[in-house]
């Protein structure tokens, strides 16, 4: 099954997908300029494609008129429960990630970027770093990304972007991730951007997720 037909299976909005889609570009930019430790390649899209498929939830219930939209979100709070988090993971197993993808999905949330700039894992940085390169617009700098994050979380008392501090050093370590994944590429951050990634939109569209 390709992802477009997976993401069609969870009843996922365009705005969703193309996210991950985005995502998943950014990673297969990097790898295809990768001249570093070796990487699994295969487990970096995997985990890029599927990456967000529990944020319905996240979604505001207002985002549309649409009552189809509605009783979808309303079956995945009946069945998975709100934590977009673990629904994450549990589609994601569901749809044939494996033990290492999914401690590769849960280790890469920005929350653990501190995490993930100590870690000997590359493709827990890839998966890392793209995902903080995707805005809901487009593919935007770490800094332009993280701040909007910032802005848009900083009255959720649970979010760590609430608390300026933490957030400030979020950032920071998520630029070193950036220094050292461009420390073995051969192009640089600004390469990686919407014009560019689009020749790879198409090809991942038809990426086959084989369970």
């Amino acid at each position: 099954m390709n992802i477009i037909e997976i993401y069609n299976k969870y009843h996922l909005p365009e705005n969703l997908q193309m996210h991950m889609l985005r995502v998943a570009t950014c990673s297969k930019m990097i790898i295809d300029n990768w001249n570093g430790p070796k990487i699994d390649k295969k487990s970096i899209i995997r985990v890029s494609l599927l990456h967000d498929m529990g944020n319905i939830v996240k979604i505001p219930e207002n985002f549309s008129r649409d009552e189809d939209f509605k009783r979808i979100r309303k079956k995945y709070f009946d069945k998975y429960g709100t934590n977009d988090h673990e629904i994450n993971l549990e589609i994601g197993k569901q749809e044939g990630l494996n033990k290492k993808e999914i401690e590769i999905l849960d280790g890469k949330r920005s929350r653990k970027n501190e995490e993930t700039l100590k870690s000997n894992s590359y493709e827990r940085k890839i998966c890392a770093y793209c995902d903080q390169r995707v805005s809901p617009s487009g593919v935007v700098s770490i800094k332009e990304r993280l701040e909007d994050a910032k802005v848009r979380y900083k009255d959720k008392a649970l979010s760590v972007w609430s608390n300026k501090d933490k957030a400030d050093y979020l950032i920071e370590c998520s630029l070193g991730i950036e220094k050292q994944i461009m420390e073995y590429c051969t192009i640089m951050p600004e390469d990686i951007n919407d014009v560019a990634i689009e020749k790879y939109i198409e090809e991942l569209r038809e990426y086959e997720i084989k369970r």
